[in-house]
């Protein structure tokens, strides 16, 4: 089920309930059963390959950990890996390695028939197997102890609010907080309840309206103007931000609700001035995860300029694989790793150059300079990001440099594109203000004196009306939000 659905909707409130109303000892089980229902509400036989996953990874930690012999350490990871990878790469990458082979065999002269391989595409697969790797590898190092309680591990690969597009947690941030008992306050709900209407708010408003302009030029490339295909990309890069940092939020306030901290994800990274800079504000779990299980184990940059641009490279290029089995996402990142290389070599001389003729270049005007410039560097490269094909880019390309006139029709097109009904303005009029009022709402009721609705000790009153009135608003929002748009759209981050 998507967060923006009205299952969903119904089944947090209800999972919170039941959290909050069972002892401790059985929570655990609730939220299992929870998110395995959570799961699979989108194919109930895709359950089979998380279970693979969860045992897999649990029976070799275990093993791993209690074995002394460093070869069959290490046979235990590799054989976790070998599972664990060649589930994803045969779920998700089969069709495009076999289509790449095939290109490159008809390259050659040969003649071979294409071979497309049905297959569904496990959602969350890349997100979860990465989580279970970073586990099996942080006990393999020695840098958290194997989990013996298989209901609490199993949690930690299922846990619905992040399960199918992050935050990619440690086991270390995520697991401890699993096991431990929560206790019901003002400050968790207070702060699921604003994480969820901002993340519904992205998500629901921001993204999916930015979605209508972008679908409706990237679906006719060849007939959009210069202005128009760079304005689309422009607005999928807020598009896929906002979807993203939509999910990320929802997902945090949903655990918060139960008194979970995920990881943060984003912090504003439409505001950088580099693309290195860019990339440790933009998904932040995920580059973690390849700076501590890949980029590090190559060598990092303890083996010189030359081998640190290699392993960038590397990196880059699988992460961009990583976010889809397509060439265009190869190629983004590549393009990204170039740059952070490219801003790597230039670093110390440009510096120096900045020095000589007093140029700072942390000031505001100078720092503002350098944002706009990245943003533009960043819609360029959003086109790889959102192109179906190399042969869609090619053409986005042609048409920011060489499309510069503009079409009466296509003009009206896209003022069609972003039109909204009476109804949707109201719907957003509604959003915004209730937006406004979660945030500045008072947190507790005033006055010295409790009422029957206070509890809590001689040193500390914590007032339950302010809960009813946050939930109140949270749920009317949650509804506003999912019909602002008549047209539900999944997470773009689900096909990752």
């Amino acid at each position: 089920m998507n967060f923006n659905s009205w299952q969903f909707l119904v089944f947090l409130p209800v999972v919170v309930a039941l959290f909050w109303i069972l002892p401790h000892r059985v929570r655990w089980a609730m939220l299992l059963v929870a998110s395995y229902i959570f799961y699979m509400s989108w194919n109930v036989w895709l359950i089979v390959l998380i279970m693979i996953t969860t045992l897999t990874a649990y029976v070799a930690a275990i093993s791993i950990e209690v074995t002394e012999n460093t070869r069959l350490k290490k046979l235990w990871l590799a054989v976790a890996l070998i599972i664990c990878l060649g589930l994803l790469v045969f779920f998700k990458y089969i069709n495009f390695i076999l289509e790449s082979t095939i290109g490159v065999i008809r390259l050659f002269g040969g003649q071979v028939d294409d071979i497309v391989l049905n297959i569904i595409l496990p959602v969350g697969i890349s997100f979860y197997t990465f989580q279970t790797l970073s586990y099996v590898i942080d006990v393999y190092r020695g840098d958290f102890k194997a989990e013996r309680h298989f209901g609490y591990f199993a949690l930690y690969v299922v846990y619905f609010p992040q399960l199918v597009a992050g935050p990619i947690e440690k086991p270390a941030t995520l697991l401890p907080q699993l096991k431990s008992e929560q206790k019901l306050n003002e400050e968790d709900m207070f702060a699921g309840a604003k994480l969820l209407l901002s993340g519904f708010f992205r998500k629901c408003v921001v993204a999916d309206f930015c979605g209508v302009f972008v679908d409706k030029v990237y679906a006719d490339l060849s007939n959009a103007n210069a202005l128009a295909v760079f304005v689309a990309s422009a607005m999928f890069l807020i598009q896929i931000y906002n979807d993203f940092a939509g999910y990320s939020e929802i997902a945090m306030g949903s655990a918060r609700l139960m008194g979970v901290k995920l990881s943060k994800n984003f912090d504003k990274p439409l505001t950088s001035t580099s693309y290195t800079e860019f990339f440790r504000r933009w998904h932040i779990t995920l580059n973690q995860w390849f700076t501590h299980y890949l980029y590090i184990p190559l060598g990092g940059n303890r083996k010189g300029k030359a081998r640190k641009i290699i392993n960038t490279l590397i990196v880059f290029a699988l992460c961009g694989l990583w976010h889809g089995a397509n060439w265009t996402f190869v190629l983004w990142g590549l393009a990204a790793g170039v740059a952070i290389s490219i801003e790597t070599l230039l670093k110390k001389p440009v510096n120096n150059l900045c020095r000589k003729i007093k140029l700072d270049v942390e000031s505001p005007t100078v720092r503002l300079v350098r944002q706009g410039i990245m943003l533009i560097l960043f819609t360029l490269s959003s086109v790889l990001f959102r192109a179906q094909s190399l042969t869609d880019v090619a053409i986005a390309l042609r048409q920011i440099f060489t499309a510069w006139g503009v079409g009466e029709n296509y003009m009206q097109t896209a003022l069609n594109a972003l039109g909204m009904n009476v109804l949707q303005i109201i719907q957003l009029i509604v959003i915004i203000t209730a937006m406004a009022l979660i945030y500045y709402l008072p947190k507790e009721q005033q006055g010295d004196k409790p009422t029957l609705c206070d509890v809590g000790t001689k040193d500390r009153q914590i007032s339950y009306i302010p809960l009813f009135v946050y939930g109140g608003i949270a749920i009317l929002l949650f509804w506003f939000a999912l019909f602002a748009n008549s047209d539900t759209s999944g997470f773009l981050y689900f096909q990752f």
